[in-house]
């Protein structure tokens, strides 16, 4: 059994099962972490490792960024291609640069799919000097009514599942995640001290908004679409109980390093 997020590749590749979806329902990241990105870095060529169906390489592409992408799902890089990012498909630690250098290495959701310290390394060894490593990801806890009823469902659905058993706030869980990336840098030996950054912002759910989202979570991607209308069953009523809607606190973090 992986005892590590990065070894469970069979989490890691499953988000393209709905790839559309996945690109329509996750939310992009603030204005002020891409231009703060862009502030610290040297240059404008930009690899998002974990790309995905390519949110944030669309906005730092936006910003006058040339982005190249790596994703180790087939299915997400295709969705990316027809936006035009350009994706090669390979797990970061396995990806071949091929002799090309960058001025940014950047992850948003996704650096928990690699190995912190062997993906540390790998960015260190793409990146030019005076380059940044920049990993990113939204820590969100939604009303306690609405998170219950995901957990009530989880529990029923998939008894056995780690996210069955979690009793961690988002905060906590992702505080132990950036803990460890930050260790990751550090023990790889090729930057300079990791810095912490920090972005506040809200956003309103509908119900049919915030179902639309679920099932491009972790937990749920790999459920059989009967036991997935089970949990988001419960998770409307929830919703249906707090007059069909919520406003949710997000708080976008960041783990930032330069290589000297």
């Amino acid at each position: 059994m992986p005892t590590q997020p990065h070894e469970a590749r069979h989490f890691a590749e499953s988000f393209g099962v709905d790839a559309e979806r996945y690109d329509r329902a996750r939310p992009e990241y603030p204005a002020e972490l891409v231009d703060r990105v862009l502030a610290a870095s040297p240059g404008r060529d930009f690899l998002d490792v974990g790309c995905g169906t390519g949110i944030e390489a669309r906005q730092f592409r936006a910003a006058g960024c040339r982005v190249l992408g790596v994703d180790p799902d087939s299915r997400m890089a295709a969705f990316a291609r027809e936006s035009g990012i350009d994706v090669e498909v390979a797990k970061f630690e396995d990806w071949e640069p091929a002799e090309r250098s960058f001025d940014a290495v950047v992850a948003g959701q996704a650096w928990h799919w690699v190995d912190p310290v062997a993906g540390a390394a790998k960015a260190a060894a793409v990146l030019r000097p005076g380059g940044v490593l920049a990993l990113f990801a939204h820590v969100f806890q939604p009303p306690g009514a609405v998170a219950e009823a995901l957990a009530e469902g989880i529990r029923r659905v998939l008894p056995d599942s780690p996210f069955a058993g979690e009793s961690r706030s988002a905060a906590e869980l992702y505080e132990v995640m950036f803990a460890k990336f930050a260790d990751g840098i550090r023990e790889s030996g090729h930057f300079g001290a990791p810095e912490r950054w920090s972005f506040a912002w809200e956003r309103t759910y509908s119900r049919d908004e915030w179902l639309d989202l679920l099932p491009t979570t972790g937990g749920l991607t790999r459920l059989a679409q009967d036991a997935l209308a089970d949990v988001l069953a419960g998770v409307g009523a929830a919703i249906d109980g707090l007059g069909g809607g919520f406003t949710l606190s997000y708080t976008t973090l960041a783990v930032v390093a330069v290589k000297p």
